[in-house]
């Protein structure tokens, strides 16, 4: 069974100039029910992370401060959020979610949350709308644990995983593959294990052959036991913020590409939803739905 992490406090109301990314998170689940991808035994509510597992992760002093509402301004300007206690609950339980996804995806092969992709997020800061590291925070609990070997982060994101990036940038055990828009957000990039920057305008063949031409090179090499997968939606042309040039199908495809790979290789996969800021809601809406219509058709 497919299993889905999702919560209302995923849409968490903020001002105004921040509620329209939001949207998403009440509709996309919504819309996979009325079409029938999904039925409601499909979905679970994470509860919140627990303590422990976060400074497992990030930096005691920084998760000191998320919790006593302490960042100065500086830091909670460069997160795009104003904090609030309502949006570190909603990020503890988006952590959540990505955690006991991929506690499902081993059972079942494959497990989703409708939020999450958290990968700007810093061991010691927080970025670009993420406060916390959903996949890194999971990957260090599933290796703690002693549930895998090798652990490989897709990240197809329009923007580089360079939060991600920094956290393992010392443990073999997780291999960060980034592919992303050259010139886009972040400015800065860290050193992913392996980045592949890409021009604006980057069309769908150019892509898909890439990315075709490397995952699989990956997991023959790394022979990985789970992978994560950041499948940001940002990467569509028609994304206020994500300049390449991928259409819909190209998407589509995008994802079948490394779902299949997974199913092939008997990889489990917790898939995180990521960016989306495409001027229309329904262009978000239905790619991201794409993802699940995918995990449906491919493993189930």
């Amino acid at each position: 069974m497919l299993k889905i992490a999702w919560s209302a406090v995923y849409a968490h109301p903020l001002p105004a100039n921040h509620r329209f990314p939001m949207l998403k998170y009440e509709l996309l689940p919504e819309q996979l029910l009325y079409e029938g991808t999904v039925a409601q035994e499909n979905f679970f509510e994470p509860s919140l992370l627990p303590e422990e597992e976060v400074v497992a992760t990030h930096d005691p002093a920084y998760w000191k401060k998320l919790k006593e509402q302490s960042l100065n301004k500086a830091e909670i300007r460069r997160t795009g959020f104003p904090l609030s206690p309502q949006l570190v609950e909603r990020e503890l339980t988006i952590m959540q979610g990505t955690l006991e996804a991929a506690l499902f995806a081993l059972q079942y092969g494959i497990a989703m949350n409708i939020a999450g992709g958290t990968h700007h997020a810093f061991t010691n800061r927080g970025e670009g709308f993420c406060l916390l590291n959903d996949m890194a925070i999971a990957a260090n609990y599933l290796l703690k644990k002693g549930l895998c070997r090798q652990i490989l982060v897709v990240d197809l994101d329009v923007h580089q995983g360079n939060g991600t990036a920094q956290i393992f940038r010392d443990q073999p055990a997780v291999f960060t593959f980034s592919m992303h828009g050259d010139r886009n957000y972040p400015l800065h990039k860290e050193a992913s294990d392996f980045d592949i920057p890409l021009p604006d305008g980057t069309t769908d063949a150019h892509y898909l052959k890439l990315l075709s031409t490397h995952l699989p090179a990956l997991l023959d090499r790394l022979q990985p036991d789970f992978i994560f997968y950041q499948s940001g939606v940002d990467v569509l042309a028609t994304d206020k913020l994500g300049r390449l040039g991928l259409s819909l199908d190209g998407c589509k495809k995008r994802d079948a590409l490394v779902l299949e790979l997974c199913k092939k290789n008997n990889i489990p996969i917790a898939a995180s939803m990521g960016g989306g800021y495409s001027d229309k809601i329904a262009h978000i809406v239905e790619a991201h739905a794409n993802t699940y219509r995918l995990a449906q058709q491919i493993f189930f």
